[in-house]
């Protein structure tokens, strides 16, 4: 007798028939597929797609099939690009084919992330959401009236990190959770255990193991979305009831605080109190409003996370990069005050170093895959419509033949040496591709600026030692859509007693 469970199952058996059968039957091409690793017959290429740390596995792919390469797993055709070119190529001169995203069963629908800018299909919403967004951080001048805040915000994590340099990681997450939520809803966090920053830190860790490239099969298998939770092998479900509860509350909890403060007229200008001001909204415009501010926030308060850690960690392993930033700020701050944003211009080497920071810790590998809406013949290759596309960011910021030695953290490789050419802008590259490129990239930017200036003022970092044994941090980035240093020690101290005045300075400016 068949079950409900029966049928589910047969139904995934038979789906992976009736998609080899249609392949196999009306496979006629205008073009050759990229070239790939050979698939299997009804499972094509499901063994081969990696689950840790693709993008490795998509560098090696690269080196053996060339910057475009494909691979199909029960119907679904996969594009991988290992080259800036074939992205800029693809994702920006045919931005209008190759800006949707794809349906995530398990990040986008179970999880809830649809609603994200991140994950929202190419059209009027997505150009809204982005207008929104554009209109206070489209560019570095637009994020001039956020400079005090980024400064006071980044003065405060001096004192939690002078005060206790052990707790670093949870700092930096303050702290980017601070200027973020100032900015999006208008939000002062509290010093110690603010629930919003907690709700930030935890939705967007889900977020990233949720959207991760193969990191569930129901993503390569939407079927077994349908299969009950109580199933043996469907534990995702109950995953994703867990993270879909703990976005929601992300979204609203935020979003109602501000509310409420304008109802008393207390609200302090923000992202959202700009848009709710004076209007009555439609329930999508109030839905449009609050997934606006609510993905201002969640990427905010993620992204920067790893790239401030990554600085500590590149200071603890390159010393010699260290000491030359110092000399530079000394030379040109001096000692009596913190580097504030109108020092930018005059620190050359800051700006390498945050470039250095973004190239060789990279935030996002593989990004949130494209999906092809037409079909589209590139470079000799059929892209089939439907397919997703991922740019391996990770390798084209690590390609050795754009950028000399990429395991060696080096900042003057964008300076002019000796009438040599600085090396390719890595912000061009990290922050994603065409018309789906971070739009907060300005703010990222600035906020991993600050606060590489300012820490390296007042701040020696080095490495640990323990028991007479120096402690030397391991280089592992996690997997996931945002990738994080592995979590390491460092000794952190103040450069001078002028420097630790500085620190404790109030930082009301």
């Amino acid at each position: 007798m068949l079950t409900l469970t029966n049928i589910t199952w047969l139904d995934l058996c038979l789906a992976g028939v009736a998609v080899y059968l249609v392949k196999q039957g009306l496979n006629k091409n205008p073009a050759p597929y990229p070239p790939g690793p050979r698939g299997l017959p009804l499972i094509g290429n499901i063994q081969d797609m990696p689950r840790i740390k693709p993008w490795l596995t998509f560098t090696e792919w690269g080196k053996k099939y060339g910057p475009i390469s494909h691979v199909e797993i029960l119907g679904q055709h996969i594009i991988v690009l290992n080259s800036v070119k074939s992205a800029m190529d693809m994702l920006d001169k045919k931005g209008t084919v190759y800006s949707d995203r794809p349906v995530l069963p398990m990040g986008g629908e179970l999880c809830g992330w649809k609603h994200s800018l991140g994950l929202l299909p190419y059209g009027d919403h997505f150009r809204q959401y982005r207008k929104n967004i554009h209109h206070i951080m489209g560019n570095r001048a637009a994020l001039d009236v956020y400079h005090p805040v980024e400064e006071i915000e980044t003065h405060r994590f001096l004192k939690r990190v002078f005060a206790k340099p052990e707790k670093l990681q949870d700092h930096v997450r303050h702290t980017a959770g601070a200027i973020i939520l100032r900015i999006s809803h208008g939000y002062e966090v509290k010093e110690k255990n603010d629930p919003f920053i907690d709700l930030a830190d935890r939705a967007m860790d889900q977020f990233s193991r949720a959207t991760a490239p193969g990191a569930f099969m129901v993503d390569i298998m939407p079927l077994l979305a349908k299969v009950p939770e109580w199933f043996p092998g469907v534990g995702f479900k109950r995953l994703a009831r867990e993270w879909h509860q703990t976005l929601e509350e992300m979204v609203d909890a935020p979003y109602k605080f501000v509310q409420d403060q304008m109802d008393v007229g207390i609200a302090p200008k923000s992202f959202t109190s700009n848009l709710l001001e004076g209007r009555t909204l439609s329930v999508e415009e109030d839905h449009m409003v609050k997934w606006s501010a609510a993905s201002l926030y969640s990427g905010g308060a993620d992204t920067t996370v790893s790239a401030i850690y990554s600085i500590f960690l590149a200071m603890t392993l390159f010393p010699h990069v260290q000491k030359k930033a110092q000399a530079e700020i000394d030379a040109v701050v001096g000692t009596d005050r913190l580097p504030s944003f109108a020092d930018r211009d005059s620190l050359p080497y800051i700006e390498a170093l945050v470039k250095e920071v973004l190239r060789w810790n990279v935030v996002g590998p593989t990004a949130i895959p494209h999906r092809v809406t037409e079909d589209d013949i590139h470079d000799g290759y059929y892209i089939p419509k439907g397919s997703l596309v991922i740019p391996n960011i990770w390798f084209m910021l690590n390609d050795p033949q754009t950028f000399a030695d990429p395991s060696q953290f080096n900042p003057e490789r964008f300076l002019d040496n000796d009438g040599k050419d600085p090396e390719p802008e890595p912000r061009t590259i990290c922050f994603g591709f065409g018309r789906r490129i971070c739009p907060g990239l300005h703010l990222a930017d600035a906020s991993v600026w600050i606060s590489t200036v300012m820490s390296l003022a007042v701040f020696d970092i080095s490495k640990v030692v323990e028991n007479g044994v120096e402690i030397t941090p391991e280089v592992d980035p996690t997997s996931g859509t945002v990738s994080h240093p592995k979590p390491f020690k460092c000794s952190i101290k103040p450069r001078s007693a002028k420097a630790a005045a500085l620190i404790q300075q109030d930082a009301n400016y």
